[in-house]
C-alpha cells in the first residue's frame, strides 16, 4: 500500500515585530516542562517581558500547574487579546527554522508544520504512523485538556523525530536556503542560544512531504515524539473530546490537528543522554536477590545480556540480565521495578548517581539509548518507559514561538 502524507502545510501565526530582534527575544519563552523545581527562571522571564507582548501570557508553565484553575481564563483572553493586536498570518504553510543550542553551539535544523491528531496515539503498543515515544503520565493530561479547551490559539513546544539516516531532506534544504525569505533572527531569553526562521514555498513544502513519506516510514512508523509528549497527547485528547461533542464535524474543525517541529533523529545537534535510576529504599543484596527472583540474573555475560552496575557507597556490583525480553536495558529494569515497591528517583549523569549513592540509597547504571535505537524501541516495544533519556540541557529545549488557531 502506498504511503500517505502525515506533515502538512497550516497557516502559522508570527507577532507582527517577529523582524524586531529585541522584542522577539522577549516575546519567545521555553518550553512549559522546564525549570519546573526553578520560579525563579519564570519570574526572570516575566521581568525580561515587561510590557512587550509574551508567549508566556498564553502557557501554563509547570511550576505553576496546580494553579490551572485560576489560570485558564487569563490564559484564554490573551489568547484572544494577541489573535486581535499582535499575532498575523505568514505566507507560507511550513517553517524551516535553525537553532544554535547554547550548550554545544551546534545548529539544530526542524521544519514547523502541522500533523493530523487522527495520526497519532500515546497508547503503548499503537500502531499509527505517529506514536509516542514514552510512557504517558496520565495525571498530567487534564490541566493542559483544561487550558487547550476554549483556547484560540496553540503554541507548541512539541518536537517530533523522524528517521533520515542519510540527511537527504535537510541537505535539500540547504542546497535551497539563499532562496528562502527570513522571517527571524534572534537571541533566545536568559542564555537559550538564537534561532532563525525562513518560509518555505508551496514547491519546497510539496518536496517535504513526498520525501518524509517516500523515505521515511520505517515498520509504519513515519514520527515519533521527542519531547513535548504530553502536550501532544492532551491535544489528542480534547479531539477525542471534540469528536464526542461534535460528532463527525469535528473531522472538519482545526483542533484535529496539531502544530508541531519535526527533526531528524540523526541530526549532529541532537545528543541522547542516559537517565540512571536511584533506588531509596533497597539494600544492594536485598534488590539483586529480588532481580534474581524475576529475571534471569547472572554473573558473566553471555551472548545477549543487559548490564546494570548496582552502586552504593563506592561500591559496584555488576550483574547481567540474560536474554532480555525488550530492546534496551532501561525498559527492562523499568517494567521489574514498576512492578515492585520502589521509591525511585531519576538521576542525570554519572558523577551525579555516585555522589548520591549513599547512606543507604542505591545507583543503577546502565548503557543509555543510542539514537539509532529509538524507532526500533518503538516500533518493538511501543512508548518506551518515562525518563528513558534526556536530551540536551535545559536550556536547549524548544522555545514558544509560532502559533496556529485551532477554533
Amino acid at each position: 500500500m502506498e504511503n500517505k502524507d502525515f506533515f502538512y502545510p497550516t497557516e502559522i501565526l508570527l507577532p507582527d515585530f517577529a523582524a524586531d530582534k529585541d522584542k522577539m527575544s522577549k516575546y519567545a519563552v521555553i518550553a512549559c516542562d522546564q525549570f519546573t523545581s526553578e520560579p525563579e527562571y519564570w519570574e526572570k522571564a516575566r521581568e525580561i517581558a515587561g510590557d512587550t507582548p509574551t508567549t508566556l501570557d498564553m502557557i501554563l508553565p509547570e511550576a505553576y500547574l496546580d494553579r490551572a484553575d485560576d489560570t485558564t481564563d487569563m490564559i484564554h483572553e490573551k489568547m484572544e487579546e494577541y489573535g486581535k493586536t499582535v499575532l498575523l498570518p505568514v505566507n507560507y504553510g511550513m517553517i524551516y527554522c535553525e537553532r544554535v543550542l547554547a550548550s554545544n553551539g551546534k545548529i539544530r535544523h526542524g521544519i514547523i508544520g502541522k500533523i493530523d491528531l487522527e495520526d497519532y496515539e500515546y497508547i503503548k503498543g499503537g500502531k499509527s504512523l505517529i506514536r509516542s515515544s514514552e510512557a504517558t503520565v496520565v495525571e498530567r493530561i487534564p490541566p493542559r485538556v483544561k487550558v487547550r479547551r476554549g483556547a484560540l490559539l496553540e503554541l507548541p513546544h512539541v518536537m517530533v523525530f523522524y528517521d533520515d539516516e542519510t540527511d537527504g531532506l535537510m541537505t535539500y534544504l540547504q542546497s535551497k536556503k539563499s532562496g528562502f525569505e527570513q522571517l527571524y533572527d534572534f537571541d533566545l531569553m536568559q542564555g537559550s542560544g538564537n534561532i532563525k526562521g525562513y518560509g518555505l514555498d508551496n514547491d519546497t513544502v510539496l518536496y517535504i512531504q513526498n520525501y518524509l513519506k517516500d523515505n521515511c516510514v520505517k515498520d509504519g512508523l513515519g514520527l515519533t515524539v521527542g519531547d513535548g509528549n504530553h502536550s501532544l497527547a492532551s491535544a489528542k485528547a480534547y479531539f477525542e473530546e471534540m469528536k464526542e461533542k461534535y460528532g463527525d464535524a469535528a473531522y472538519d474543525m482545526p483542533g484535529r490537528y496539531a502544530l508541531v517541529e519535526i527533526v531528524n533523529i540523526h541530526d549532529e545537534a541532537i545528543e541522547f543522554e542516559p537517565i540512571y535510576r536511584l533506588i531509596k529504599n533497597k539494600a544492594t543484596d536485598e534488590f539483586i536477590k529480588e532481580l534474581s527472583a524475576k529475571l534471569d540474573v547472572i554473573y558473566e555475560p553471555t551472548d545477549k545480556y543487559f548490564r546494570y552496575d548496582i552502586v552504593s557507597d563506592g561500591k559496584t556490583k555488576t550483574v547481567y540480565v540474560n536474554e532480555p525480553k525488550t530492546t534496551l536495558p532501561v525498559a527492562e529494569l523499568q517494567a521489574f521495578l514498576d512492578a515492585g515497591d520502589y521509591k525511585i528517583d531519576y538521576i542525570h549523569g554519572l558523577d551525579s548517581i555516585n555522589a548520591l549513592s549513599v547512606g543507604g540509597n542505591i545507583g543503577i547504571i546502565f548503557d543509555g539509548m543510542k539514537k539509532s535505537e529509538l524507532f526500533p524501541a518503538v516500533i518493538n516495544d511501543g512508548a518506551l518507559p518515562r525518563k528513558t533519556f534526556s536530551m540536551g540541557e535545559a536550556k536547549d529545549k524548544r522555545f514558544y514561538l509560532e502559533a496556529r488557531i485551532i477554533k
